[in-house]
């Protein structure tokens, strides 16, 4: 934990950018999801991103390999989806462990390797830990408001078997990202907890909520500050916002999340708002000068891209985060 905390005492770090925009780039069918192993899987395999640390381990590691020559000096495990509820959705609860397990070592060889080349700039690995597909607050049938999909005690467990797997793995921290029930993040949190105190260690949390429109609430409903609220009992290395807004829509919220809270700040917006395919077209150049303004008011210390950056978009960040200081805090003196 120190080195991440000296490091960001000193500057402000780069997060990387999205997996998913860059595994699109290589187009890989069925048949290259289930790999040798999994040939004779009985459910349909393709879109199981996190499945790819097993089965085309060489490019998630050149993946990581392309940001951290960017410039980010943190890299996400391949873990998004990396829980026994998400991976419901495959019939591949068995392999939890193992998805994270396997995609912690493949970030973390990968960091070893520019930090040893480098040790100037030491490289991390954050196992992602993203909201799962069910949400704890809130019923998904509009006909029955007191039913809930998935309780608290369902996720912790969830949540437990994956970061014990990152920890082993060898992750440098735990990014609990893309909230959009805050419930459930607490339910990973108090995960965390129990593994720290189970096993007597200490590993860094970073907390990503998002802001779903421009209600400026997260979809459980909660405003900047009540999110902040409700998961600031905890010592955290850093709270932010990702995913949902791109960087100009984003800056209202982190001015008021700056402002709030004493931890480290962090966002990894998206490269703007989708346009009517999905997709998303701005460049790295548009989304570095809506960042630069972010280093300008001093509200950042941790900085990336979410859904539609690549390692062109990071690069450009990085190259703006080199000219500014970190945000100031009074937590970490």
């Amino acid at each position: 934990m120190s080195d991440i905390l000296q490091t960001l005492q000193k500057r402000i770090l780069v997060l990387d950018g999205a997996m998913g925009t860059m595994l699109q780039r290589y187009n890989f069918s069925e048949e290259d999801f289930r790999g040798e192993r999994f040939k004779d899987y009985p459910s349909s395999l393709k879109g199981n991103n996190d499945l790819l640390s097993l089965t085309q381990p060489q490019a998630i590691a050149e993946i990581h390999k392309l940001y951290f020559e960017a410039g980010a000096d943190i890299v996400e495990t391949n873990t998004f989806s990396g829980t026994t509820i998400a991976m419901a959705d495959y019939n591949m609860e068995d392999l939890v462990y193992e998805l994270n397990y396997e995609s912690a070592k493949i970030a973390k060889q990968v960091a070893n390797e520019f930090s040893n080349a480098n040790p100037e700039k030491p490289r991390f690995v954050a196992g992602s830990i993203g909201p799962t597909n069910k949400t704890a607050s809130m019923s998904p049938d509009v006909n029955k408001p007191e039913y809930r999909a998935i309780t608290f005690d369902e996720l912790r467990v969830a949540y437990k078997q994956q970061v014990e797997a990152l920890v082993d793995g060898g992750v440098d921290v735990l990014l609990v990202e893309t909230i959009f029930d805050t419930l459930n993040a607490k339910a990973a949190l108090f995960a965390i907890e129990e593994v720290k105190e189970e096993r007597q260690i200490e590993i860094p949390i970073m907390v990503s909520g998002t802001i779903t429109d421009a209600s400026g609430r997260t979809l459980s409903g909660q405003t900047v500050e009540a999110f902040l609220a409700s998961i600031s009992h905890i010592p955290l290395l850093s709270v932010g916002f990702n995913c949902a807004l791109g960087a100009e829509q984003l800056k209202p919220y982190l001015q008021r999340l700056s402002r709030e809270t004493e931890f480290y700040t962090s966002a990894h917006p998206n490269a703007g708002l989708p346009n009517a395919f999905g997709e998303y077209d701005q460049t790295a150049q548009q989304m570095q000068v809506l960042i630069e303004d972010y280093l300008q008011d001093g509200l950042i210390n941790i900085i990336g891209g979410c859904c539609g950056t690549n390692p062109e978009h990071i690069k450009a960040i990085a190259d703006v985060a080199k000219k500014h200081k970190p945000r100031e805090t009074k937590v970490y003196p």
